[in-house]
């Protein structure tokens, strides 16, 4: 028997909502569906253990065949629907991790053997889209976000995105015991509080792995000292959303930009940030710039409701994370930070990146 958590069972769900509505629409910056923008279906293509399947939409039927265009079964578009309302149901009133026979069954039948795909190109979903504007079809792949289970990541904690913080003032080692034992619910806001309490104060210093610090200046030289700038301000308890977080590293200016003109900057970059890290870019690996999810993200909202921001509707998607993500803190003890330590006679603190949707 197959179990899986809400998320993992919401990309099936798209996969089979797909195939039964047989078309994708756009959202807008607030995830409402663009009635008049939309994208029909003409294909899912699905990555098995080394084996490739095409689903392929005819109207009324699904037709499913391998990678050499032979035919393996076809099935009525009205079961794919009546199967996606059923696994909704089923995520809608489940918690955790849990099994769904019937859909467990349906996948037998159409000879799915993994809830999850696998990736052809990083992306959670590839699909074959009909441009009603270019009257062509076009393959693309998506990433997935589902609001049916918790808050989703959009870029995960880890040691690389650790940004390390220079501690200047009178320090000693009693000072250094004394921030370090505090152990609050809101212990990094306390700590840091009692650091400038001290008359000490932070001045970044860079990034521990190499790799991030370049990604992010690929966006930007001096997007690495934005970005702590945010941290600093989110872990002194001065808001966690990116979008209100904002304004306020506008009028901090720590790259000293010329504000008394039009540009916003801040807002800019960091919607640019937010775009990459969406499409393609990870801490650990070498952004070359391309973006991976081809084709954008895939939403299902709330009420199940599927929908797109796709790269052709750039502006409504930067937008929407702009206004639909948050700073978050993760284990300070995994990812080992939030305490002082000392190196080559100066001291130190290091604070985690992770965005989280709302």
């Amino acid at each position: 028997m197959i179990t899986q958590n809400k998320g993992e069972w919401s990309e099936l769900y798209v996969f089979l909502k797909l195939l039964g509505d047989g078309i994708l629409y756009a959202a807008d910056a607030e995830l409402n569906k663009i009635e008049d923008l939309y994208y029909p279906l003409v294909e899912v293509i699905r990555k098995e253990n080394d084996s490739i399947k095409h689903f392929i939409n005819s109207g009324t039927n699904i037709k499913i065949t391998d990678e050499t265009n032979n035919l393996i079964l076809s099935l009525s578009i009205n079961d794919f629907k009546e199967k996606a309302i059923l696994l909704l149901e089923a995520i809608r009133k489940s918690d955790s991790t849990f099994p769904v026979p019937k859909i467990e069954d349906f996948m037998n039948v159409i000879k799915c053997t993994k809830v999850k795909a696998d990736s052809l190109d990083k992306s959670d979903i590839t699909l074959i889209l009909h441009d009603c504007k270019t009257y062509r079809n076009e393959t693309f792949g998506f990433s997935i976000k589902s609001y049916l289970g918790g808050s989703s990541t959009l870029l995960n904690a880890g040691k690389p995105t650790n940004f390390i913080y220079e501690i200047s003032g009178d320090i000693n080692n009693e000072l250094i015991e004394s921030i370090n034992s505090i152990s609050s619910k809101s212990k990094l806001r306390d700590r840091l509080q009692k650091i400038r309490e001290a008359g000490c104060s932070l001045r970044f210093s860079g990034l521990e792995n190499e790799n991030f610090n370049a990604n992010l200046q690929m966006i930007d030289s001096l997007f690495p000292l934005i970005i702590s700038e945010y941290l600093l301000q989110y872990y002194s308890g001065n808001g966690n959303l990116i979008c209100r977080l904002t304004p306020k590293i506008r009028e901090i200016n720590p790259c000293s930009f010329n504000t008394n003109l039009q540009h916003i900057f801040y807002e800019h970059k960091i919607k640019n940030f937010l775009t990459d890290v969406a499409l393609g870019m990870t801490p650990a690996t070498t952004w070359d710039g391309y973006y991976q999810a081809t084709g954008g993200y895939i939403i299902v909202r709330q009420d199940g409701e599927v929908l797109c921001y796709h790269v052709y509707n750039h502006n409504e998607f930067q937008e929407y994370l702009f206004n639909n993500t948050k700073l978050d803190t993760p284990s300070t003890t995994k990812y080992n930070f939030g305490k002082i330590y000392r190196k080559e006679g100066k001291f130190y603190i290091k604070l985690n990146l992770q965005i989280r949707f709302i």
